[in-house]
This record gives C-alpha cells, sequence and structure tokens, in this order.
C-alpha cells in the first residue's frame, strides 16, 4: 500500500465517510484527487482494509460510505510507527522566485498578490473545519485530548492554519519589499530627471 492509501484509511478510522469527504478532509496535509482517492478505495475495499454502504439519494446516483475493518485498524497499528519519509515539498511559486527579477515588477506583484489571497481563501476553509470540529466535540472551549479521534485531525487543522498565516506574512513582506524598491527606482528617476 502506499502512503495515501493509509492517509485514508486514517481518515476512516474517525467515522465513515464517502470519497468526497476525504478528499475534502486530507487537504491540509496532502495534496490528493478524485482520480487518485477512489481507485484507492476501490483497492483497499478489494483487499479488506474497508467497506461501504450504498446510500441512495434522489436525482443523483447512489453514493457510497465508506469505513474501516478490522484489517484496516491492524494495518494503521503496524503503518504507524514504522519510520517515515522524509516531506517532499514540490512548490512552483519557491522556483519562480530564483527569476522574479527577470520580469516587470508589477507582474511579480501580482504573483505574490494571488499568492496571498488563496492562502486567505485556504485559512478560512481551515479555520471554518476547526469551528465544525469544535462543534462536533460538543465543547469549543476545551481541546480535544490525545486519546480522542478527533486530536489528530485538531493538531492538523492548527498546524495547516500556522502554516497558511506564515504564506501570507511572507507574502505581504515581499510585496512590502518589491513596492520600497518600486519607490526607490522611482525617486532616482525623478532625480535624474531633475538633474537634466
Amino acid at each position: 500500500m502506499n502512503t495515501l492509501s493509509y492517509g485514508l484509511l486514517a481518515m476512516l478510522a474517525q467515522g465513515p465517510c464517502t470519497g468526497y469527504e476525504l478528499m475534502l478532509q486530507i487537504q491540509p496535509v496532502w495534496q490528493a484527487k478524485h482520480s487518485q482517492i477512489y481507485p484507492l478505495l476501490a483497492k483497499l475495499e478489494q483487499n479488506g482494509f474497508v467497506r461501504f454502504v450504498e446510500v441512495p439519494q434522489k436525482e443523483k446516483p447512489d453514493k457510497k460510505v465508506y469505513s474501516i475493518t478490522e484489517r484496516g485498524v491492524e494495518a494503521l497499528k503496524l503503518w504507524l510507527p514504522s519510520e517515515t519519509s522524509e516531506p517532499v515539498k514540490r512548490d512552483e511559486m519557491l522556483l519562480k522566485t530564483y527569476c522574479i527579477w527577470l520580469v516587470d515588477p508589477s507582474k511579480t506583484e501580482r504573483l505574490f498578490e494571488e499568492r496571498l489571497e488563496s492562502f486567505g481563501k485556504k485559512m478560512s476553509k481551515y479555520k471554518s473545519m476547526l469551528s465544525e470540529l469544535h462543534r462536533e466535540d460538543d465543547n469549543a472551549e476545551r481541546l480535544p485530548g490525545a486519546g480522542s479521534a478527533s486530536f489528530g485531525q485538531y493538531i492538523l487543522l492548527k498546524r495547516a492554519i500556522d502554516s497558511a498565516q506564515m504564506e501570507m506574512d511572507w507574502c505581504r513582506w515581499v510585496l512590502q519589499l518589491l513596492q520600497e524598491q518600486r519607490e526607490k527606482r522611482a525617486a532616482a528617476e525623478a532625480a535624474k530627471d531633475a538633474a537634466q
């Protein structure tokens, strides 16, 4: 099984979900699309790690609600203490940052403004998920304990929120630097024009 398979099992250990719900829940920590999740769920079901029940829907195809089996729980118990691979970071924006000096500063600023907006939307989504988690636990004042099924989800959402905040702070800092440099260039050009 691959890491995403274990991740799906880990999510299902918290409770039954549809494939779509799994895709939404995993987003704060792992990029996965429908095209990856549904074939893995089928394979997990074939191998006895999950089962599903079909829930009829009006004017839509029936949906499958998956739950973990005892065999799936045992697989997670074996996987959890095994050595974890190094985190993989692939971020096209960071590669583009090496050559931002090649383009017009207004285009560069637009890149950082778009990223700031994107992470702002992610932050809102993660905060909403955190609020929903508190509502499900029926106690927004108390943090879930380490023995709670929602503890892992809570600490991952907190990490996702902190990471989004860090990205937003970085974008604001870069935008400030770019603005300061634009103002310096404008002042230098004005001084040059005045000297002529």
